[in-house]
């Protein structure tokens, strides 16, 4: 059995508004170091199989039809023998 963690991130070239929000919420409370803020999201999950190769090949093809937009998304995943 593994558990996977998969990070789905807006492509750069994509703008976040979310992140944009932040940054100016952080500038008017004085966080005048912070910039760049982009939002991820995190997902995580068990495979309930004891083959890696199968659980790599189903946790990526979980994420390109169902978690990520390919237009605007990338992903990236690990996993972790539990």
């Amino acid at each position: 059995m593994y558990k996977a963690k998969i990070i789905i991130k807006r492509r750069k070239s994509i703008l976040d508004p979310e992140g944009k929000a932040v940054e100016k919420g952080a500038l008017h409370l004085g966080f005048n170091n912070i910039s760049e803020i982009r939002f991820n999201k995190l997902i995580e999950c068990q495979i309930n199989t004891t083959d890696k190769n199968q659980a790599e090949k189903e946790i990526d093809t979980f994420c390109s039809k169902l978690l990520a937009n390919p237009i605007m998304e990338d992903y990236e995943f690990t996993l972790e023998e539990v």
